[in-house]
């Protein structure tokens, strides 16, 4: 497999996994917000990611998500999965099993929390490549593994069999566009900002698009990347500003958060927006309320009506 067996492109946020108040996913709420963002022409969706707050999640919760999210969106836009785990085993069963749901592929960052070298990264995704047959897309999040896969690494690992897409989280700039020029002719890179410098890369052909997190801002998102494919840098550059709004309003250089955590801020701009996103689960917890009145003036900023929320 490479790039050319997937048609990912554009704007596809890892989503929030709604959780009552007693702990349980709320199915129900799942399949609204589903069909939110699938309303707001989002160019596809990551389930179980890091703002899915996949490590809180049981495997047979996690299994469950899999198939859910596949049939309430019933082939409409591309569904990814993430496949965290600490082990190459248990990712391997995770991409099985989002296999036999039908998703149209996986998302895997390195085994958080042991600092692999670049040859056991290399044999991570080796493994489950080999132990799966579901296209791949490699996630390098320094600040959330304590590793940033290098270009080189990321050349060879370009050749892995099911590896077709790279997100690539890093906040080291010229390690970007080193693997941006230097695996994008093999593999799809998601990661471009939506500054100036992003806008001019992707109008010349550099990057696939950005798999951001929560999908906030709604068609604002998808439509950055539909101003892009017109050729109208104007209105790319205008839609990206209201991202840049938010990501500095919320969000550290590196992708970390200003306050709070990434899966409360985004459930609670999503419960302002009218989406049944849920609360988070413990060991996260929500927003304090002074915390609550940082993302509703941002989205007043935005000028985003802010829905009374259900909460």
């Amino acid at each position: 497999m490479d790039r050319t067996d997937v048609t990912w492109y554009g704007y596809i946020p890892a989503i929030t996994t709604p959780f009552g108040q007693d702990g349980a996913i709320a199915w129900a709420d799942f399949a609204a917000q589903l069909e939110w963002l699938i309303d707001q022409r989002m160019d596809g969706i990551i389930l179980a990611g890091t703002t899915g707050e996949w490590s809180s999640l049981l495997p047979e919760e996690r299994i469950r998500l899999f198939h859910e999210g596949a049939r309430h969106v019933r082939g409409r836009i591309p569904v990814l999965g993430g496949c965290n785990a600490f082990t190459a085993r248990e990712a391997i069963i995770y991409a099985r099993e989002a296999e036999k749901a039908g998703l149209d592929g996986i998302l895997l960052a390195p085994p958080p929390y042991i600092v692999p070298s670049a040859r056991e990264i290399v044999q991570f995704y080796t493994d489950v490549s080999d132990g799966s047959n579901i296209p791949l897309c490699i996630y390098n999040w320094p600040r959330g593994c304590s590793v940033d896969i290098d270009s080189s690494t990321l050349d060879e690992l370009a050749d892995v069999e099911n590896i077709v897409a790279l997100k690539n989280s890093t906040q080291n700039t010229a390690g970007f566009l080193s693997s941006l020029y230097g695996v994008s002719d093999r593999l799809r890179v998601f990661g471009l900002p939506t500054s100036a410098l992003g806008v001019d890369l992707a109008l010349a052909g550099r990057g696939s698009g950005l798999m951001g997190s929560g999908g906030v801002l709604g068609s604002d998102h998808s439509d950055f990347w539909r101003a892009i494919t017109a050729g109208d840098r104007e209105q790319a550059l205008r839609l990206g500003d209201r991202d840049r709004v938010l990501m500095e309003s919320w969000f550290t250089p590196d992708y970390g958060t200003k306050f709070g955590n990434t899966a409360a801020i985004m459930k609670t701009a999503l419960r302002y927006r009218g989406v049944p996103a849920g609360v988070v689960r413990r060991p996260l917890l929500d927003l304090t309320p002074s915390e609550v009145s940082l993302v509703h003036d941002t989205l007043q900023r935005l000028q985003i009506k802010a829905e009374p929320a259900r909460w």
